[in-house]
């Protein structure tokens, strides 16, 4: 899945001063408007200034310690973004924030709502996954757009031939190599009854294998931490799919210094539920309850997120896992073994 909010280096409050310099370029805008009646090329440098800021404004969302302060305030940022699109369609930054944004707000507010509803009211969570679904899509369009700004007609190219098409992209593209696969992927995920959906895996396979060859460790681990739960359903992969998961997330914990819940959430839940290793599951998810999300104020409000997953998972585990077998009688004549250990290691 997609399961990052976009990364920052800067500890910023929201409240504090890339806030006031976007409010500051967004009355600047509505002034020279105003005063200009309409001048179109003095326009435009203002719509791109406030597209400039805009574009850089989730540093004030990621380091914020209130969920749901910013899942009602990202939906004003978000048409925000689409109306200055309206006027300056091919603003690069723009169309890269608009797909991150819509995929995050997705996955954080619409999607974890819908697991959570489902469950005891199936319509009104089958709703929200349909919405959530949506959204995902918007975001997907939103990041071919900016492939195509760089690389004309790329988003044809890539549905005729798409391991070609990729092959025209640098690292300078990868930010939106990534978002247009996670989104992709997330609305792929949530299309169980769209067969033209699913048949589009191999175009976000190719988008997110190019970002890999091009730069790895992007984002502190964000690659990795998708392909954590893409290898579990990758169809030819080489090798053991839970190797291969497990790999990316040992790099993902590496990149991040131990101290993003993400990855360990999502190796929880996409490979030791199909494992059916409980004790492992349990593990991990304590292991992401237990990091202080203070202590790397970038990756607040991701972990935030992800710790409300975990512990949703955690409620939910003896619906996840089987019962043990009961011993039958002659293991139970053998002397007790060592404590389980996990071999797994981080």
């Amino acid at each position: 899945m997609a399961n990052q909010v976009t990364d920052t280096t800067t500890t910023m409050n929201p409240r504090g001063s890339v806030f006031v310099r976007f409010l500051g370029v967004f009355l600047t805008v509505i002034a020279v408007t105003a005063l200009l009646g309409g001048c179109a090329s003095i326009e435009r440098k203002a719509i791109d200034k406030l597209g400039d800021a805009l574009a850089t404004s989730g540093t004030t969302f990621a380091a914020d310690d209130d969920p749901q302060l910013v899942a009602s305030a990202v939906p004003f940022s978000l048409k925000l973004m689409e109306s200055l699109l309206a006027s300056r369609p091919q603003h690069q930054g723009l169309l890269l924030a608009a797909a991150s944004g819509f995929t995050q707000y997705s996955f954080a507010f619409v999607q974890q709502e819908a697991d959570e509803v489902v469950e005891n009211d199936f319509a009104a969570g089958n709703a929200l996954k349909i919405r959530a679904r949506r959204l995902y899509l918007r975001a997907r369009d939103y990041g071919l757009r900016g492939l195509d700004v760089s690389h004309p007609l790329f988003s044809v190219a890539l549905r005729a031939d798409p391991k070609t098409a990729v092959q025209q992209t640098v690292k300078a593209d990868v930010p939106l190599l990534y978002w247009t696969a996670a989104s992709w992927g997330s609305a792929i995920s949530l299309a169980k009854d769209n067969p033209g959906l699913i048949a589009d895996q191999g175009i976000l396979e190719a988008l997110i294998d190019r970002a890999f060859a091009l730069d790895p460790d992007f984002d502190q681990g964000a690659i990795h931490a998708f392909l954590i739960t893409y290898e579990m359903s990758r169809s030819g992969g080489s090798g053991d799919s839970a190797e291969r998961s497990r790999r990316h997330f040992e790099r993902a914990m590496e990149l991040s210094r131990q101290q993003q819940a993400g990855p360990l959430v999502s190796y929880a839940e996409a490979v030791t539920v199909p494992g059916q290793d409980r004790a492992q599951f349990e593990s991990l998810l304590k292991r992401a309850l237990a990091i202080n999300p203070d202590l790397r104020p970038e990756y607040r409000l991701v972990n935030l997120v992800m710790q409300r997953r975990a512990r949703w998972l955690l409620g939910r585990i003896d619906e996840l896992f089987l019962p043990a077998a009961p011993p039958t009688p002659a293991q139970a004549a053998v002397s007790p073994a060592a404590p389980r250990t996990t071999t797994f290691s981080s």
